[in-house]
């Protein structure tokens, strides 16, 4: 038993041996290949770290304090002041076009849409809310739902639709949910769609009654099964 013990141990060692021995066979024919892609690996690496702290970062600073002003007029209402500048300021696409690789250009396209939004230009509200990327979880209902308010005004019912259930269901929260499931509602009642508009109205009465849309919703609800029950 010891010798088939001892034998079986000096078998494993010859594999592991064998293993090692073409591992570095291996490494050793393919060394100048390995070394070739560490190098372009950490040429990567340490070219993105400078890219970042000596362009991204100095150009983030400079586009945030560009577009103060623009902001400023964006709370103002100076809609088109904010987008398009003051000829002493720059507005918002000037930022996009300068600093569009910027936390603050991308920012600037949200502005811009929410601007052309309440300038009555869908088409280009849509654009621009569409070139808006954030993970923030109270603005990504807010721009579907400008987006949806935008496909409404033209009309399109079915992406307005489409854009106010993503809007309340990306985010499920007080502040805007019971809003874009009210608007999706009304749309759906519009539209003749009355059992899924009463589910709507009924989920936000159960699920948001403190929010101002769950204080209101039982007129809705009666008036969808008055014109369900003719």
């Amino acid at each position: 038993m010891v010798k088939n013990k001892d034998k079986k141990e000096h078998d494993s060692f010859s594999e592991v041996e064998n293993t090692l021995t073409k591992t570095e066979q291996l490494i050793e024919e393919n060394q100048k290949t390995l070394t070739i892609v560490v190098g372009v690996i950490v040429a990567i690496v340490v070219a993105y770290l400078g890219f970042t702290r000596l362009y991204i970062h100095p150009r983030e600073t400079d586009a945030q304090e560009q577009m103060f002003m623009a902001e400023q007029y964006f709370e103002k209402d100076s809609f088109n002041l904010a987008i398009n500048g003051d000829g002493n300021y720059l507005g918002f696409l000037d930022i996009i076009d300068e600093y569009g690789m910027t936390d603050a250009g991308n920012l600037a396209n949200y502005y811009t849409g929410i601007s052309y939004l309440r300038l009555g230009e869908y088409d280009s509200a849509i654009d621009y809310l569409s070139s808006f990327d954030t993970e923030d979880l109270l603005l990504v209902p807010i721009v579907e739902g400008a987006k949806g308010d935008a496909y409404l005004e033209l009309g399109e019912t079915d992406k307005a639709l489409a854009a106010y259930k993503k809007a309340f269901k990306s985010t499920e929260n007080e502040l805007t949910s019971p809003v874009y499931m009210m608007k999706a509602a009304n749309l759906m009642e519009s539209e003749g769609q009355l059992s899924d508009a009463l589910k709507l109205y009924q989920d936000i009465k159960e699920n948001y009654p403190s929010s101002a849309e769950g204080r209101n919703v039982a007129k809705y609800i009666a008036r969808v099964e008055i014109k369900q029950s003719k």
